[in-house]
């Protein structure tokens, strides 16, 4: 039988469960935290909100600064990402790519909007150059948030689903900003 230690079992856990690259918990994760907090929040009736959020423009960032500035770039705004929420039980994974999630328990989409906003604020105040950018001269991020309201009958997957479509509409609007979705 193979003894592992506590500092390799946690070892192992880190390397299962977090993005190589930005630091921040990966899909894998995500997707297990998502069905946990999702079934406490319809038992709870409390409301459950997620944010799906998408660098603007992030092939062109590629193609002028190159892959090793975009990783640096996915790192930065993950940092940011991880500065944005101040709960333990608030989750940042890396959804795939240039996606982000933010998984936020208890709060309503008043509150993820608040936390988006902060997101937005803290990225201008980074000011990563992004001089290819049609839209401004800094990294900037579309944001969809949508929100399992107490007493819902929906299920996980338009949770997903809504959000990606308010993602969508952000960017069709613009980008450089965020839409809500509510369930």
């Amino acid at each position: 039988m193979l003894f592992r230690s506590k500092f390799q079992s946690d070892v192992l856990r880190k390397l299962v469960f977090l993005d190589g690259l930005s630091g921040v918990f990966n899909r894998r994760y995500f997707d297990q935290q998502i069905s946990v907090e999702w079934a406490r929040s319809v038992r709870a009736t409390s409301p459950l909100s997620l944010l799906l959020l998408d660098v603007d423009y992030f092939k062109l960032y590629n193609d002028h600064y190159g892959h090793v500035a975009g990783d640096e770039c996915l790192k930065a705004i993950a940092t940011v990402l991880r500065g944005a929420v101040h709960r333990p039980a608030d989750l940042v994974a890396r959804f795939g790519g240039e996606e982000f999630v933010l998984l936020l328990p208890d709060t309503a989409s008043a509150g993820a909007a608040i936390v988006a906003k902060r997101i937005h604020a803290q990225l201008a105040e980074l000011g990563v150059p992004h001089l290819s950018s049609p839209i401004g001269a800094h990294v900037t991020v579309s944001i969809g948030v949508a929100e399992l309201r107490p007493g819902s009958t929906s299920c996980l997957q338009l949770l997903l689903a809504a959000a990606d479509a308010a993602l969508y509409q952000a960017k069709q609007r613009g980008r450089n900003r965020t839409e809500i979705d509510g369930l």
